[in-house]
């Protein structure tokens, strides 16, 4: 089992984490439980995507990421029951009050295929299709996670704080002498 930290996604970088995905294996395939809040309302495209790495790339959110995850090669997006790329997973449905805590199921992934990928949430939703928007017309990444316990991106905020309050510390030390 793995539960990754997902991150509001920018042009400008991996913003503030807004919950955790939990990614488990089953004999149905692999079991998505999200815990999020701060999402838009409504279906959102979500997939995994190549690379465990969420910054951005030209401008574009979370571009370093790279594409959705598709190792045979089908160069089709299918949605998680079709034939084509293996990240395609079914849609994320968002509450209207911003959270998302609908389980989906993955069956043509296990948990040693994603790990260290990353998984991805789109602007839009997905009709599985390449027409008439290429990728299911999902549009922008506005979040996602690296698939590992140990984010990276929660890492750096953690280091930030501490540097912060110790210089806080410091300046607070300074003025009482």
């Amino acid at each position: 089992m793995i539960k990754a930290a997902v991150h509001h996604l920018s042009s400008k970088g991996v913003g503030k984490k807004i919950g955790f995905i939990t990614f488990s294996d089953t004999q149905g395939g692999l079991l998505i439980e999200p815990e999020l809040e701060g999402l838009p309302s409504g279906e959102r495209g979500f997939h995994i995507h190549e690379f465990g790495d969420l910054r951005p790339k030209n401008g574009s959110a979370g571009g370093m990421a790279g594409q959705h995850f598709d190792p045979l090669k089908t160069g089709r997006h299918r949605g998680a029951y079709g034939d084509g790329h293996l990240g395609d997973l079914p849609v994320l449905y968002v509450e209207e009050d911003g959270t998302a805590d609908e389980a989906v199921l993955a069956p043509r992934l296990m948990l040693e295929d994603v790990k260290g990928r990353a998984i991805i949430i789109h602007s839009g939703g997905d009709n599985y299709s390449d027409t008439p928007v290429k990728n299911g017309g999902g549009v922008s990444r506005i979040a996602g996670g690296v698939i590992t316990n140990d984010c990276p991106y929660c890492s750096e905020e953690k280091v930030k704080k501490i540097a912060m309050l110790s210089l806080l510390g410091y300046g607070l030390y300074r003025l009482t002498k």
